[in-house]
This record gives C-alpha cells, structure tokens and sequence, in this order.
C-alpha cells in the first residue's frame, strides 16, 4: 500500500509544476494520468526507495482565478480527511495572501505531517523574503523553485521521513482475490453491491481494510469466492459536496491501489465522462485489471444498433488500452451481475497467468520475423530472444541488437499480436526492450 501525499494551495502557487518534478524524477516513476478532461492529477513517485501517490489538488478547481475561496477549502479539508501527508504551496513572489492564511488556519489543527513550501524561491533575495511566511504558525518550511527544481531533493528527504510506514500487505495471509467497485458518485455503486450481497449477508468476515476507510468483505455466493473492496458504503463526511470530482478521485485512489482488478461501474444514461476516464487510467496506471459496468442500461433508449455503438464510443476513449470487457448491465432488474462477478474472476486469473519461456518464444518469434521493427538510419533491428518476467503484473521483456531504434508504434504491434495469442483481456501489460 502507497501513503497518499496531497498538494494544496490557492491558484498559480506552482502546484503543478512541483507535482509533474515529483511523479516524473525517474525512469522507475510511472507516469502520470492526464486526466482526459482535467490537468495531470494524479502520479506515483518514489525516493530514497519509498514509493508514494501524489495528488495535485490544482487540477480541480473549475472557473477564472477569482476563484471563491471555498472551493479551496473544501480541497483542503478533503485532503486533510484522505491524505497522509500534505504539501502546502506558496509563492514567495505575492507574499502571504489572505487564502494562505485561511488554509494556514485549517491546516494547523492537523495532525498529521504538514510541509510547507515556498515557491519560486531562485536567488538569495528571495531567500530572506520567504522569513516572512514563518507568520503562518507551520513552522520549519522548504524553499524550492519548481521550474529549477532547486530544493526539490531536501523537500523530499523530509517527506520520506515524515510518511507514516504502511502495513505490507503479505500475499499469503490472503490469497482470495481482490475486487474493487470504483466510479463515480450516483453511478450505482452501493446498490451493485447491495445487490451482490444481497440482504441475506453471506459474509465471512468484515478485514478493516488498511485504508481506514476501504473495508474488505469476503463475498462466497454462487461459487464465487472474493474480497470486496467497498469504498462505496462510506459515509461521506456532511461538509464534502457529493458531487466534487476531487472526492471521488482521491477515493479511488485508496481503493485502486488496495485491489486486483476494478469493477467501474458507470451510468448508461450520462455515458463515458472524464471522471469516468480519470478512474480507469488510475487501475490502468496501478496495472490492475479492469471490467467496465455500464449499469442503468434499462433506462436507455435502445434499437438495435446501440450497444454496438455505444460500446464502440467507449473503446475510441480507452485507446490505446483498448482489449477490456464492457458489460451491460442493470442493478435494479439484476441484469447480468453474475456475468460481471465471472468476467472480474477471469481477469484476476488472466493477469497471473505465466507462459512458459520456450512456448513464448515459439509463438512470438515467428510473428517478429514475419514483421520485424522498421530499418533506422540503414540499420536493422534484430530480435533473437523474449521472455515473461517473473513479476507480480504481465510485463515481457524482449531482447534485441539495437533496442533504442524500437519504437512506439511497434511495441503497440507486438501488444496486439501478445492479445492475440494469449488471453490478457482486462489487464494491462508491460512491454520492454532491452539489449541482448
């Protein structure tokens, strides 16, 4: 389980400056979602060998610069609820503005780890103007210049230190696999798991989830065996709109990286929308598999072209993860939930299926001979040897003369052909070239 970091901050600060250096240190580091309607929102990042999530709560925030300080606020008492640690940013060029003072005041009751940053910080006058922020009563502060990166490193020494060590979760103790139930709010979360559970509970045992608020139910009906992860059941706390796009990211969160594969349930009548994509790049991101539920399906006006065309519309915005099962279905007529139940354990089995080395290259050494990677610069690239790496998620590797020459378009080719051959619907994979 990854610590939750948060960004806070009133407008143009530099949050997401200093959260695009976080998320994109290193090679190791995955790249963060760009949010398909929103700004990049949300990355992984590791230091000194600790893994964390970062969120920029920048993103966000809908509307001019004038923005009324509430909005700030309710992200600010959301991330102190979900986050275990908070990074607030400053601007050393305005000096303290009234809005810091304000999210100053929230964050000084908190308690946990609070890091403030002053920004924009790149000469030595502006060193000694940053004294100043010392009024905010947060104590020991970081100055950085995110375009620089200058200060970056100290910040993050102290952030490594300050997060709270998280439970390992062991893989034995635990074998069943893990579903989660992600989507947006109202998009019929709790009644898919109402329905699945059913009021006749057939529940073996209530694990707190680490998450504090994810709580694992060990679901055995109808042959199936499974922990649920419910983040839908969660009472929200009064004071956090229902529907601040924000929430049901940072929930999300949690629940994604705590599971195998993510049910996200969808409503049929307002279609695949950017927080639906946000979700699904989050688990595709996490490597998790994924089934896509369009729920309320019988609310929607059909002939016999929709559920082609709809589903089509739904697979132009995954591309280019595209081989992910779309299920119809309908909580309130139980259309098709033992089928969700089925398709979720078969990509839970597809993602830890392993192909023996000899097999694979017997498969896919013929395909890369009939279809070699383009000639660059007069000079040919040769793939002689390929292999599945022993690692928790799919993730082949194969060797080549010239591996820097292979590009895009042709790992996306031999991902294609990989699908083809080998049942991986659901699930995302890695694909890597390196030198023999």
């Amino acid at each position: 389980m990854n610590n939750i970091v948060a960004i806070v901050g009133r407008p143009n600060v530099g949050k997401s400056t200093l959260f695009n250096r976080l998320v994109q240190r290193r090679e190791a580091i995955v790249d963060s979602v760009s949010g398909v309607t929103r700004d990049r929102n949300y990355g992984k990042s590791e230091w000194n060998g600790k893994e964390f999530s970062v969120i920029d709560t920048g993103g966000y925030i809908k509307g001019s610069d004038d923005i009324f300080e509430g909005e700030i606020r309710r992200q600010v008492e959301l991330a102190i609820d979900e986050a275990d640690a908070i990074i607030f940013v400053v601007d050393v060029e305005e000096g303290v503005t009234p809005m810091d003072d304000e999210v100053a005041k929230l964050l000084r009751k908190v308690k946990k780890p609070v890091l403030l940053v002053i920004n924009k910080v790149d000469n030595a006058m502006r060193e000694k103007d940053a004294v100043e922020f010392y009024n905010l009563g947060l104590g020991e502060y970081y100055t950085i210049s995110g375009m620089s990166g200058s200060g970056t490193g100290e910040l993050l020494d102290k952030l490594v230190e300050v997060l709270p060590d998280m439970p390992e979760t062991t893989e034995d103790t635990n074998p069943l696999p893990r579903f989660c139930v992600v989507g947006r709010p109202n998009a019929g979360k709790s009644s898919f798991i109402n329905a699945l559970i059913g009021e006749d509970r057939f529940v073996v045992t209530d694990i707190p989830g680490t998450t504090r608020d994810a709580i694992d139910t060990t679901y055995n009906r109808f042959g199936f065996e499974f922990n649920l992860v419910d983040t839908a059941g969660i009472r929200r706390k009064a004071k956090v709109k229902e529907d601040l796009e924000f929430y049901s990211v940072m929930r999300s969160v949690r629940a994604i990286e705590h599971s195998d594969v993510c049910l996200l349930v969808i409503d049929a009548t307002r279609g695949f929308e950017g927080q639906d994509q946000s979700i699904f790049w989050l688990a595709e991101k996490n490597r998790k598999g994924v089934v896509i539920l369009v729920n309320k399906w019988d609310l929607v006006e059909k002939d016999t072209m929709t559920t082609r065309d709809y589903e089509r519309k739904i697979r132009e915005q995954l591309q280019p993860f595209t081989d992910v099962p779309i299920l119809f279905i309908s909580v309130l007529t139980k259309q098709r939930l033992l089928k969700a139940l089925e398709t979720a354990v078969e990509i839970f089995e597809n993602r830890k299926q392993r192909i023996s080395t000899s097999k694979f290259n017997d498969v896919m050494l013929p395909i890369i001979e009939a279809t070699p990677p383009p000639a660059l610069k007069g000079k040919y690239v040769k793939i002689k040897y390929c292999m599945q790496l022993p690692t928790p998620t799919p993730q082949f590797v194969f060797f080549a003369n010239l591996p820097q020459y292979v590009k895009d378009p042709y790992k996306r080719f031999i991902e294609n052909k990989l699908r083809e051959q080998y049942n991986f619907s659901g699930v995302p994979i890695d694909i890597y070239f390196r030198q023999k």
